[in-house]
């Protein structure tokens, strides 16, 4: 029998009160670990046990029930890096086999099989969505996101809270979906993808950097693969291509057509990834935890800025560095805070230098601020994740009484979870409205150009309707890069992917979209090369 009681002893507003919470059963799915009487540490895994109860949609899940979705072994270890300093810990998680030694791929909670997971406690974001709601939005623009599940999670019988289980930034399939390099890929095309790295400091296992030529406080490191698996050519390379690219955005010609930056990066992505920083504003935005990856140049092998990761201190939630201020701009971070051992590349502010580029990124900021980024659609997403929220809320505030608290580095401390909620949404609305007004370039007008017919793609999709995934197998004479939108029946964009130059296959998951009918749209630019029906059952 796995029910627990908790005796949790509270001081709220220096008033001593004592609560005992009882934990029988949850809405959200229940993460149940044992340590086997070890104690989780840092960086190194310990084996451990772990089982999931989840019932479905809609249904009560019981501490008394089966473990339905997971039962087996797994390594776990504390993660983070400042936010170790908090009581409510994250974890690293590894599947593994039934003799705890090998990892081992499985599906979790309908997220693709694979074996790296965290679970993530938030503790200074109190709305405890600031990271959920990033990636549901920047996945729904069209970018590779971590997808995560709510659940409450018990250690060792102690109930811990609210958590989100989700994916780890990592190369695979069903995640960053470029070719992992073995210690034989040491020349030519298989030479040069795929890698992930990322702007940050040094910490845990990512502790090899080096230092961009052109400003010593930015580092770039070595993620996926890491830095003790990587050959010294193709540590070589990948820092060459990033150097390549600096050395040309700061150039006299960076802003050619033909010889310029874009001849390294994937303009749109870099965009999106600029919107979303500067829209959540988070403190540490462009310095850490941003993340870029390669793939092989024989399939497309630029740089994609991205995922987004790590925004429990954005969206007003920081009091330092003018990180609550909804109007002036992230990226600008070195001049409000000199002092800083880190900053943001200033490639970030020269990219603005490019008349073409503030006009596509004008445009695209239009787009998005008609669809996913729009006020009514946000509000609506954020009371959603409350509505689901609302029950483990309360056991969640119980056991970390920090509402109408100042945690570290709390701009606003609402006395509720509800006031939290809203000042999460009044911080957007008025951040999104400053930019609309502020952001630069102007987006014109123009007619929709469109291809001729032995222009136009043929889209097979396999199944259509779908359950769980659907696969998008294009045909065309166009190999260039192209991007998959769909629409639900309201005419807005509901998901957009970007189809890399040669890639003739991509695949959406169930969780990107919810049931019913969509329309899907393959574009070249403005350009309507293929539409069709999509319906997800």
């Amino acid at each position: 029998m796995k029910k627990i009681t908790l005796t949790l002893f509270c001081c709220l507003l220096l008033k001593a009160a004592t609560a005992q919470v009882t934990f029988n059963d949850s809405n959200l799915p229940i993460v149940v670990v044992n340590t086997n009487s070890q104690t989780i540490i840092d960086s190194v895994k310990i084996t451990a046990d772990m089982g999931i109860i989840d019932n479905g949609f809609g249904n009560r899940n019981y501490m008394t029930d089966s473990f339905n979705n997971y039962s087996g072994k797994i390594g776990i270890e504390i993660r983070g890096s400042t936010s170790q300093q908090y009581p409510k810990k994250s974890y690293g998680v590894e599947t593994r086999d039934s003799l705890g030694t090998t990892a081992h791929d499985v599906s979790l909670l309908g997220m693709p099989n694979e074996n790296d997971w965290i679970l993530y406690g938030a503790y200074p974001d109190k709305s405890l969505m600031r990271n959920e709601v990033t990636y549901k939005i920047f996945s729904q623009m069209g970018q590779w996101s971590p997808r995560y599940v709510y659940c409450e999670l018990v250690i060792n019988g102690q109930y811990k809270g609210v958590y989100s289980l989700m994916e780890k930034i990592k190369i695979d399939h069903n995640r960053v979906s470029i070719p992992r390099l073995d210690s034989n890929d040491l020349a030519g095309d298989s030479l040069t993808g795929g890698y992930i790295i990322k702007v940050d400091k040094p910490t845990g296992s990512s502790n090899t950097t080096w230092t961009s030529p052109y400003q010593v406080k930015v580092k770039y490191l070595y993620h996926d693969p890491q830095d003790v698996d990587l050959q010294p050519a193709q540590k070589t390379y990948i820092q060459n291509y990033v150097t390549a690219f600096e050395d040309t955005v700061y150039g006299p010609n960076f802003a050619n057509p033909n010889g310029g930056y874009r001849q390294y990066i994937y303009e749109y992505s870099f965009i999106d990834f600029f919107l979303m920083e500067e829209l959540g504003r988070t403190v540490d935005g462009y310095r850490s935890s941003s993340f870029m990856y390669k793939n092989r140049d024989s399939q497309g092998g630029k740089l994609v800025c991205g995922p987004m990761w790590d925004f429990n201190l954005s969206y007003g939630n920081a009091d330092y560095c003018a990180a609550f201020d909804t109007t002036g701009w992230q990226y600008n971070f070195a001049t409000l805070c000199p002092t800083f051992t880190s900053e943001p590349p200033h490639w970030w502010a020269q990219l603005l230098q490019d008349p073409l580029y503030v006009q596509n990124m004008r445009c695209r900021w239009r787009q998005l601020r008609q669809t996913v980024l729009s006020t009514a659609y946000v509000n609506s997403l954020i009371d959603a994740n409350a509505l689901w929220l609302n029950e483990s809320q309360q056991r969640n505030f119980i056991q970390w009484p920090i509402l109408g608290q100042y945690v570290n580095w709390n701009y606003f401390v609402g006395n509720t979870y509800q006031e939290e909620v809203d000042y999460l949404k009044w911080w957007f609305q008025s951040r999104s409205e400053w930019m609309d007004i502020n952001l630069p370039g102007n987006c014109p007008t123009v007619s929709v150009p469109t291809f001729t017919d032995d222009e136009k793609a043929t889209v097979l999709i396999y199944p259509n309707p779908f359950n769980s995934s659907a696969t998008f197998s294009i045909t065309s004479t166009n190999s260039d890069d192209k991007w998959l939108l769909i629409y639900d029946l309201a005419g807005r964009e509901v998901f957009r992917k970007f189809i890399t130059k040669g890639e003739n296959k991509t695949t959406i998951n169930s969780n990107q979209l919810s049931s019913g009918m969509y329309f899907y749209h393959l574009k070249q630019g403005e350009k309507e090369m293929a539409t069709g029906k999509l319906v997800m059952e």
